[in-house]
């Protein structure tokens, strides 16, 4: 009688035709497309006109430096872009999912979009900026900074890509962390500078095919004011609360508020708790309670004299059915902007 264990049974090796030898497994790492650091990498130009059309970075990290007189688009999202050592440059940077830095450069102008903005051992920078946070510059001189202002059909879904929202743009809160007394290393553009003026539409027939506009009222990012000392002493806060047609409805309350005179002050797009509402909305709060589930709250503060009457004449005239928080009075308006936008600022610093 035969041992049960003298026969094994045959392997799946064993049963392999004869020749067929195994094939290496193929991992996720290996079937990903090489990148080539030369090709998202801008070094040692001079006098030339140069970029990257959408769709050409595609997330990865950027490197700029060494260039002199050049005028660089990248019309893409990307990772982290460093600029170093460049010399009268113009720059156009799609949105940046993390940093752009900017290291040992001199008179160049920029506009940009990004999660985080440093500046360090920099003269005479003009910056028309959308920064995440608060954008930062240490050890430099004569910065400018604007608010970002700009079109192209792709750079809305490149926003969604990098992850950042359109309405949480702290372009003018500015930090100097080596300020020196009696001297102003950073100021503001004057609010009428033309975006144009400093950083002009690309002029090659490569990058002449992006559809670029850099009209006031087709920005992707809302213009808002920022830190400039404001027109009046009357303010309104206005909340949206999630739902399909939120973003619509900012930016038609933008438009219509800002082509009855009033300035849009500061933006913010945020989650709010239960817990959050009562310090936000106060005696309000119930109203709003049941929203907050449904997503991100869109927060507005617009200036001028008549401010909060023209809101709710707006808000009832284009959103009546809309459930939609505005400044009761001019009086209370003050402490809803603080009230909410400090909570912001607690929140964005966490």
């Amino acid at each position: 009688m035969g041992c049960f264990f003298s026969k094994r049974q045959k392997t799946e090796k064993d049963s392999r035709p004869e020749g067929d030898e195994e094939r290496p497994k193929q991992y996720s790492w290996d079937q990903r497309e090489k990148v080539d650091p030369k090709d998202f990498m801008f070094s040692g130009l001079k006098d030339e006109t140069i970029g990257r059309l959408p769709g050409k970075v595609a997330g990865q990290q950027f490197v700029i430096q060494d260039c002199e007189n050049c005028n660089i688009y990248i019309f893409d999202h990307s990772a982290t872009i460093t600029i170093d050592d460049c010399t009268n440059c113009i720059f156009f940077l799609g949105p940046v999912k993390g940093s752009v830095f900017f290291r040992s450069c001199r008179n160049c102008k920029c506009t940009l979009a990004c999660q985080q903005f440093r500046v360090r051992d920099c003269k005479k920078l003009e910056v028309f900026l959308y920064c995440a946070t608060q954008p930062i510059i240490e050890s430099s001189t004569n910065i400018k900074f604007g608010c970002f202002q700009w079109y192209y059909p792709e750079l809305a879904f490149q926003f969604k890509d990098a992850g950042l929202s359109i309405f949480n743009n702290t372009w003018s809160n500015v930090h100097d962390f080596t300020p020196v007394s009696g001297e102003f290393n950073w100021s503001l553009l004057p609010e009428d500078a033309v975006i144009q003026d400093y950083v002009p539409l690309p002029t090659t027939e490569e990058l002449k095919v992006v559809q670029v506009s850099t009209e006031a009222n087709k920005s992707i990012i809302p213009i808002s004011r920022g830190q400039r000392q404001k027109n009046s002493d009357e303010s309104c806060l206005v909340v949206l609360f999630a739902g399909d047609y939120t973003v619509a409805n900012a930016r038609k309350l933008i438009d219509e508020m800002v082509g009855k005179g009033f300035s849009l002050v500061q933006t913010k797009e945020l989650s709010l708790k239960a817990e959050d509402a009562q310090r936000v909305f106060q005696r309000k709060a119930p109203d709003f309670l049941p929203l907050l589930n449904k997503g991100p709250v869109i927060a507005l503060e617009f200036n001028g004299d008549g401010a909060v009457e023209g809101c709710h004449l707006i808000v009832n005239e284009i959103f009546s059915g809309t459930k939609i928080f505005v400044s009761e009075s001019k009086e209370t308006a003050p402490g809803d902007v603080d009230s909410f936008y400090n909570f912001a600022d607690i929140q964005m610093g966490v």
